[in-house]
């Protein structure tokens, strides 16, 4: 695990040591044991490296026979050993027992086709000094970050959007359209920052730039559902709980101590089932829960620990959070509405106290149709028959309705049709919703964008309805919220999270179960529950599911209450021109009452902390492990 950095120019500018050391300092959180650095005249590479597999020889930069290929890389890959051996047979020489060195020698045998052999978690970046060719990749379901633009002729990439804005090219303007997908959705898109002009790089997808060429970014590897429906179910299970054991013995491949996350759910006990049956000393184990007891799941996850025999630690997380959101806020590197980043970040900083490695279970929502949201979906699916005219008179009579009459709402949804009605139930702020929130301006630049890519990507995987909302979730909801969570939260700590239930090979034979095998009746996840009976307590497989929620409503209503009241409404915010101080009012006032508007808010306070820790004049501070991280003022917010 690393944080890794560079700076490629093809104009004849020699790339700058100095910016790339400053880049690779502010993320010294990743990569906390090691540091290295690679130049030429049009070249310069850097990583921070938190070791964890060959600790002696592992050192990046990584090159390779004659220095003429380098990489830096962020990840883990789980089949090296496989690779290292295939690639041996073939001639080359390898001088490190690294999973990173692989990476180089798998490109001189097949170019950058290469990555498609990588079994893993990854970004990497890798530079052919003899053509001037550079090669990004990311992998395949998006758990490891990069970030990259092209500044002033040269091409930046970095692992953290933090490591490009030390940059002094980088000009800080916010880029609206990804306001506005942040104000729907909770979270920036998949391609953009909210940095105007530095873009992600998507899951599954390499970048290739060479002189004299313009950039050229395509896919490698995509999740093609298609149900297999000639099998049985015990078909299904069986293979399921093999292809899991494997993906977990893989994860756990380490050269420092290993645990994992346990939420008291079945995707992670199934992780710790697993890690249980393939350890010779008990599993250390991390779970987290609050006070209030619908919200709590630390009851079950100590059933789980006491079934495996596990070296069970816990938090009980208070709302006394105030002091750690300038942290928050600074390691999750962009606005951000899913407030479980919280106890993702107080259940890291747990297990950072006992080991460097941790597996979870996120992934098995999507892949095993795990949300209720699913079941949702099959029922409204009906009003896709409502008559033509209905639709047409429901949607008028929306229209005519005022803002925040009973009614209006479901009016709205039941006037749309297939894709469109799924992603209006999803949808945080719609655009309506946000003339009334932002100042005229901010909600001009936002109105440009629009959700039509988003309903396509619905579209994209065939006929069966359900393949087509994981497919989405897969490309939107995992990459964007779940895994940027657990990255950002977990490497704040210098820990490493793996993802075994992402492993590729599983989830290509997940797709392949069929619609009415992983839901069946109200039985959500039905095959992967089926393959876990008799590894897990029944009572954890057959109970609701309760997910990783905070109680943010109430945190919002009683202790946090000032604090959001006097950060959404103080004179620096208004300032900012961005929204309109009546409408939050008016939000605050309906929450308050009790309507349930808890994401909404934490939304905007995530926007306004984001500005204070990255764009306001005045240089924010970051105090952390005794040392100060200061960042270098914007050019402004608005434009």
């Amino acid at each position: 695990m690393c944080g890794i950095a560079g700076l490629i120019s093809f104009d004849g500018r020699p790339a700058s040591l100095e910016a790339l050391q400053a880049m690779c300092a502010v993320t010294a959180h990743r990569g906390p044991d090691d540091f290295g650095f690679y130049s030429d005249d049009h070249a310069a590479l850097g990583m921070r490296r938190l070791s964890i597999i060959d600790r002696a020889t592992g050192h990046q930069p990584v090159r390779n026979e004659d220095g003429t290929v380098w990489v830096v890389s962020n990840g883990e890959i789980y089949n090296y050993r496989e690779l290292t051996k295939e690639l041996k047979q073939s001639g080359h020489t390898f001088y490190t027992a690294s999973d990173t060195e692989v990476i180089v020698h798998l490109y001189e045998e097949y170019g950058p086709e290469g990555v498609g052999k990588l079994r893993g978690m990854f970004a990497f970046a890798l530079w052919d000094a003899k053509t001037r060719r550079l090669l990004l990749a990311r992998d395949r379901f998006g758990i490891k970050p990069l970030y990259y633009g092209e500044v002033d002729g040269r091409i930046v990439f970095a692992s953290e959007l933090k490591a490009l804005l030390q940059l002094t090219e980088v000009e800080r303007r916010i880029n609206w359209s990804a306001v506005g997908h942040l104000l729907s959705w909770m979270c920036t898109p998949s391609e953009e920052s909210i940095i105007e002009g530095i873009h992600k790089l998507e899951p599954a997808h390499m970048l290739l730039a060479e002189p004299g060429q313009a950039p050229r970014i395509r896919r490698y590897w995509d999740l093609t559902f298609t149900p297999d429906r000639g099998r049985s179910e015990a078909y299904f299970t069986e293979k399921l709980a093999a292809l899991l054991e494997e993906s977990v013995k893989l994860h756990m491949v380490s050269d420092v101590p290993v645990g994992a996350f346990l939420s008291g759910g079945v995707d992670s006990g199934a992780v710790v089932a697993m890690m249980s049956r393939l350890s010779s000393t008990p599993v250390k184990t991390f779970s987290i829960g609050f006070p209030e007891q619908e919200f709590n799941e630390l009851a079950h996850a100590r059933i789980l620990a006491e079934r495996f025999g596990t070296e069970h630690h816990e938090l009980v997380v208070e709302p006394d959070v105030v002091g750690l959101l300038d942290e928050v806020t600074w390691h999750l590197d962009e606005p951000f509405g899913d407030s479980s980043a919280i106890p993702t970040y107080l259940v890291s900083r747990l297990a950072s106290q006992h080991v460097t490695v941790v597996l979870s279970g996120d992934g098995g929502d999507e892949l095993f149709g795990g949300y209720d949201k699913y079941l949702v979906e099959r029922s409204e699916r009906r009003f896709d028959h409502l008559p033509s005219a209905f639709r047409r008179a429901a949607a008028i009579t929306s229209g005519l309705m005022p803002a925040r009459m009973r009614g209006k709402n479901l009016l709205r949804h039941l006037s749309m049709q297939g894709p469109r009605r799924y992603l209006d139930a999803l949808t945080l702020f719609r655009l309506e919703e946000m003339r009334g929130l932002l100042q005229p301006e901010a909600y001009r630049l936002i109105a440009r964008s629009d959700d039509t890519e988003l309903e396509s990507l619905l579209e994209h995987a065939g006929s069966d309805w359900l393949s087509r909302l994981q497919y989405f979730d897969v490309k939107r909801y995992l990459p964007l919220d779940i895994l940027t969570k657990v990255d950002r939260m977990s490497m704040a700590h210098s820990i490493e999270a793996r993802v075994p239930l992402l492993d590729h090979v599983l989830a290509e034979f997940a797709a392949t179960i069929p619609a009415d095998m992983t839901l069946k009746g109200t039985t959500t996840k039905h095959i992967f529950k089926k393959a876990m009976r008799g590894l897990l307590p029944a009572g954890i497989l057959d109970r609701r599911k309760q997910g990783f929620a905070v109680p943010l409503g109430r945190w919002l209503r009683g202790p946090l209450r000032g604090y959001v009241h006097e950060l959404l409404l103080s004179d620096v915010c208004r300032r900012r021109g961005v929204f309109n101080p009546s409408y939050v009012k008016r939000l605050l006032a309906r929450h308050d009452r009790g309507r349930e508007l808890d994401l909404h808010l934490w939304t905007l306070v995530s926007f306004e902390l984001w500005c204070r820790t990255f764009m306001d004049p005045a240089p924010a501070m970051i105090r952390r492990a005794g040392n100060v991280r200061a960042v270098s003022p914007p050019m402004r917010a608005v434009s």
